[in-house]
């Protein structure tokens, strides 16, 4: 993987120094979830809660496990009671259910946009004020460089990254006014549990992870994490016809 190169925001809140913070990280039973509360403890955060819809399944050594499931404001709201302190919201949690759009299982596309955009709408709203009352604090949202681009067979996912991105630019704008940092965090196949089924080239999460942390320390308003991902965004300007080449052509 290519050194992560972090795009500082035009108007950027200040960065949040992590030595001290308190931390929750949706999906932190496994995957990049887990690799985000293990290195927010290496790296002196006072508190992570990491939740999980089975906290029982939460394993590390350190944490405080909470229940919960993005796509339930009851359980959502639960969480914000009880992690009041919360100055980092690390939105992690994700699902892909490798559907298309047009003949792919309408239920199976709503859950993954339940999820990923829904689950992020609900949990930024309901930090937000935690945040303001705290100081500030930042919130990093983990999309990918499918926000960014179709592919066969996912893009149930792909809409819900793009509207996720979204999501992400808009809350940056609207939280600014009280000092909140919103980083997005995009990234390519990494070897986890997630994206156990794709069998093309997958990089080490632990480096995905410590560019999205050092870039809430930076003030960044978006981290690439990658050379995929800094593809794929740079082929925006261009035509699109020629990224689409590059995946039928079994590039990627």
């Amino acid at each position: 993987m290519s050194t992560p190169n972090a795009a500082p925001s035009p108007h950027p809140a200040p960065g949040l120094r992590l030595d001290g913070t308190v931390a929750l990280v949706t999906g932190a039973n496994r995957g990049l979830g887990r690799h985000f509360a293990r290195q927010l403890l290496d790296r002196g955060a006072s508190r992570v809660y990491a939740t999980a819809r089975r906290p029982e399944t939460v394993d590390l050594p350190g944490v405080v496990p909470l229940r919960l499931d993005v796509t339930d404001p009851d359980q959502v709201r639960a969480a914000a009671y009880a992690a009041g302190d919360v100055t980092l919201l690390v939105n992690n949690a994700g699902v892909s259910h490798w559907t298309d759009l047009v003949t792919g299982d309408l239920h199976a596309v709503r859950a993954e946009m339940e999820t990923n955009f829904w689950g992020t709408l609900h949990m930024t709203r309901a930090f937000a004020p935690i945040l303001a009352a705290n100081g500030g604090g930042a919130i990093l949202n983990v999309l990918s460089a499918q926000s960014w681009f179709a592919y066969p067979a996912t893009n149930g996912y792909h809409a819900a990254k793009a509207a996720q991105w979204a999501l992400t630019n808009a809350a940056r704008m609207e939280l600014a006014d009280q000092h909140t940092l919103v980083t997005a965090l995009h990234l390519g196949a990494v070897d986890t549990d997630f994206s156990a089924a794709y069998t093309g080239p997958k990089g080490d999460p632990a480096p995905v992870v410590r560019a999205g942390l050092n870039g809430i320390e930076a003030g960044a308003a978006e981290v690439i994490a990658d050379d995929w991902s800094a593809h794929v965004k740079k082929s925006l300007a261009e035509d699109p016809v020629h990224l689409y080449d590059e995946i039928r052509a079994g590039i990627v």
